[in-house]
């Protein structure tokens, strides 16, 4: 693939985000509407996906598989959030936003840089001339997309069920896979963006490696910004008090899902070390509160 190629695909898909969300940012800013935020941001890895592939069009199978892996994840997940925030009334994020056209600004701008970095893997198979045969590496990113696939959209619909039952009211969801994970969703849409990088890898060479910045750059803003910490902090808010809550979070992953006597009756090293059990995400739970759960019942502290 030449540097040339590579240049014109990376330029044509930058200045499309930027124009897409600016669109957006427009409508939001001016008619106070910010529903659409987030089909804003899942449609247009669909657009990238279908833009570089059709323009492209040498329709390789690598290309073709992973453009509708893209295709397929953006679109469920645009539509399931936009229904969702149209059931559930306005999207909390913005409170602080929508007077402060500065703040508003900055969102729609990260939200470009996201989608437009996250992309690059596709961006770049769709671009290239090589054209491997399918290898191993290809097989593994697909099962991989599968199973992320699987699990995103089952703990979304887990969770949408579990919010829309009046018996739930005031509770957090601990049903299905969120009994094995506090974010299992977040797991998935991780799981399955590194599956696009492994089944894009056969078609690299050299600098082109640099699309690995796409899943680090998805796994650090879940991680770290945007997704757990601003959601662990709105939990130990409403439930920090809470002792089964406190329970629930100390036995139960952050990210990765496994059983909860499994996860409980870990040292504390190895849940900050391995698991992603942060001390960020306990910062707003007294320090006393803040604990690991033996497997014979007794706690550690682990704050």
């Amino acid at each position: 693939m030449g540097t040339v190629i590579d240049s014109h695909f990376l330029a044509l898909t930058a200045i499309v985000t930027f124009c897409y969300q600016l669109s957006f940012f427009v409508v939001t800013a001016l008619l106070k509407f910010d529903k659409v935020t987030d089909f804003a941001g899942s449609t247009n890895f669909v657009i990238l996906a279908l833009l570089t592939l059709i323009l492209k069009g040498s329709w390789h199978v690598r290309q073709v598989v992973l453009s509708f892996f893209v295709v397929v994840w953006g679109l469920r997940l645009g539509v399931f959030l936009l229904m969702r925030i149209l059931n559930w009334g306005e999207d909390r994020r913005f409170d602080e936003m929508r007077e402060n056209l500065g703040k508003l600004a900055v969102f729609w701008i990260f939200q470009a840089v996201w989608v437009w970095t996250v992309s690059l893997p596709v961006t770049i198979v769709n671009a290239s001339d090589s054209n491997p045969g399918i290898e191993a590496r290809d097989i593994i990113g697909w099962i991989m997309w599968g199973v992320g696939l699987t699990i995103e959209a089952t703990a979304d619909q887990q969770k949408l069920m579990f919010k829309n039952s009046p018996a739930n009211r005031g509770k957090w969801c601990d049903a299905g896979l969120w009994g094995y994970s506090r974010h299992p969703n977040y797991f998935g849409e991780i799981f399955l963006w590194w599956g696009i990088f492994v089944g894009s890898t056969p078609v690299l060479d050299g600098a082109e490696w640099l699309v690995v910045l796409g899943p680090v750059f998805l796994t650090l803003l879940l991680l770290f910004v945007s997704g757990i910490p601003l959601l662990e902090v709105s939990a130990d808010k409403k439930y920090g008090n809470v002792a089964a809550y406190r329970h629930y979070k100390n036995t139960t992953s952050p990210l990765i899902p496994l059983p909860p006597v499994v996860y409980g009756s870990l040292p504390s090293w190895l849940k900050v070390g391995f698991l992603f059990e942060f001390p960020l995400y306990n910062k707003n739970l007294p320090k006393e509160e803040v604990l690991g759960w033996k497997r014979d019942g007794s706690t550690t502290k682990i704050g």
